[in-house]
C-alpha cells in the first residue's frame, strides 16, 4: 500500500512539473505556422495493432496571442497521409479490429485540431483514448509551431 502511495505522489509531482513546464504563454507574431513531430519508428506491437510508425504535421494560424485556426495530418514514414486507408494491407481490411484502431486515431487526429481552433491552447487539447501517438506528435508539432511565432 505504502508503494502505491509513494507511485500516484510519484506521478502526480511529474505530471504538475510537466504542465508547468510546458505552457505555451507568451507573445506570438500573428500568421500561419507550420511544423512536424518527429518520425517515430517501430512502435508496433507483437500484434501489429498499436500503427506508431510516422509523423504529423500541424498548421496553426495565430491572431492576438489566441490559435484561431488548425489543421493537423498524420503521415506514415514513407509520406503516405493516414487517411481512410490507413489500417488497411494492399487496400483490404485485413484485420477489421486493427483497420478500426488505426481509422479511430485518424478521426482522433483531426479532434486534436478542432479542439486547438476551438479552446485556442495547447494545454486545453484532450487525449483521446486509442490515439496516443497522434496525441503525441500533435503536441510536439504544436509546440514546435508556437516556437517559430515566438
Amino acid at each position: 500500500m505504502k508503494g502505491k502511495k509513494l507511485a500516484v505522489l510519484g506521478l502526480a509531482a511529474l505530471s504538475a512539473f510537466l504542465l508547468c513546464g510546458c505552457g505555451d504563454s507568451g507573445n506570438y507574431a500573428d500568421g500561419t505556422y507550420t511544423a512536424q513531430s518527429e518520425v517515430y519508428e517501430g512502435l508496433e506491437d507483437e500484434d501489429n495493432l498499436s500503427g506508431g510508425d510516422g509523423y504529423g504535421v500541424v498548421t496553426i494560424t495565430i491572431r492576438d496571442n489566441v490559435i484561431t485556426d488548425c489543421a493537423f495530418t498524420t503521415y506514415m514514414t514513407d509520406g503516405t497521409v493516414k487517411g481512410e486507408d490507413y489500417g488497411k494491407q494492399n487496400g483490404e481490411i485485413a484485420n477489421q479490429d486493427y483497420y478500426n484502431k488505426a481509422q479511430r486515431a485518424v478521426r482522433a487526429s483531426q479532434n486534436y485540431a478542432e479542439q486547438l481552433a476551438a479552446k485556442g491552447r495547447i494545454e486545453d487539447v484532450d487525449a483521446i483514448s486509442g490515439a496516443t501517438i497522434s496525441y503525441q506528435e500533435f503536441q510536439e508539432a504544436v509546440r514546435s509551431a508556437l516556437k517559430q511565432a515566438k
